[in-house]
């Protein structure tokens, strides 16, 4: 069998559609701040694809580039300043940042109105509570794609593989987000001892571990629906020539021959991660005004 692909653009350019809507039906656009302190080229790139996707949709962008080498507290110091801008809606935090910096704490500093990533504790917290108003955009991402699909997930085997405060757990919450319907979930971590015997039993495989080709296409239960989040890049040889190649967690090509869906990498979840991120800068915004 060959599986079914779950392509992230159609998901994309719908939630984008809405987004572009109710932009246009604002007073003034919505504005996005993002907060760079770093040389990295993906870091770069993924800033220039973000300015891309808000003109898309009407939303303003601004990158605030600082020093390479800025302290914790000059990054701290910075996001509160942008907190205190009325005009500004919502604040997001590039990686990598400078050598000694604590990504999460420097978070911590972004208001939680103004969260658009949604990994504020006060954001995180909500969704124990079954509110996903803004909620992390890779989850959000993830639990749409499969909503998409319309399967009744109600009981099933499901396993998501990684553990993460930003991907995994919140994953996990919002996967269990009813009493009743709910599928019967599985984390699997750096820690768990047998990672195939719980793979193989997955009815639902959802894998954000970020370490390439960790699951293998024999890990996986035919008939599978598999959720790539992973995004590796990876040295290739092709032609003689070496290349760098996207690629996901899961071996693709070995797995697509026993799932019944799965996601590409790339080309899947990450294109509605970034929509999600639009989708989260608008309420933002509207919770403001």
């Amino acid at each position: 069998m060959s599986a079914t692909l779950i392509e992230g653009q159609p998901v994309a350019d719908r939630i984008k559609d809405e987004v572009k809507t109710k932009v246009a039906q604002m007073a003034s656009p919505p504005k996005l701040a993002a907060v760079l302190a770093s040389e990295n080229p993906g870091a770069k790139f993924y800033a220039r694809s973000q300015r891309k996707s808000c003109e898309e949709v009407g939303i303003e962008y601004e990158l605030h580039t600082l020093d390479p080498d800025s302290s914790q507290g000059e990054i701290e110091e910075h996001i509160r300043g942008l907190n205190e801008q009325s005009d500004l809606n919502g604040i997001i935090l590039l990686m990598p940042v400078p050598e000694g910096v604590n990504a999460r704490e420097v978070q911590q500093t972004i208001d939680p109105e103004k969260d658009v990533e949604g990994v504020h504790p006060a954001n995180i917290g909500r969704l124990f509570y079954g509110d996903f108003s803004l909620p992390p955009c890779t989850p959000n991402a993830v639990v749409t794609m499969l909503a998409g699909l319309e399967m009744d997930l109600k009981g099933k085997e499901t396993v998501v593989v990684g553990h993460s405060e930003i991907v995994g757990k919140p994953t996990v919450v919002m996967l269990l987000k009813s009493l009743m319907e709910s599928p019967t979930v599985t984390c699997c971590h750096i820690a768990t001892r047998d990672l195939a015997f719980h793979t193989k039993r997955a009815e639902v495989l959802i894998v954000a571990a970020g370490k390439a080709g960790l699951v293998s296409g024999d890990m996986v239960k035919e008939g599978a629906v598999v959720i790539d989040v992973g995004i590796n890049r990876v040295k290739v040889e092709e032609g003689g020539e070496k290349k760098t190649k996207v690629v996901g967690d899961v071996e693709f090509e070995e797995a697509r021959e026993r799932a019944a869906a799965i996601t590409p990498v790339p080309g899947g979840v990450g294109l509605v991660t970034t929509a999600m991120l639009l989708r989260n800068t608008v309420e933002c915004a509207q919770r403001q005004r």
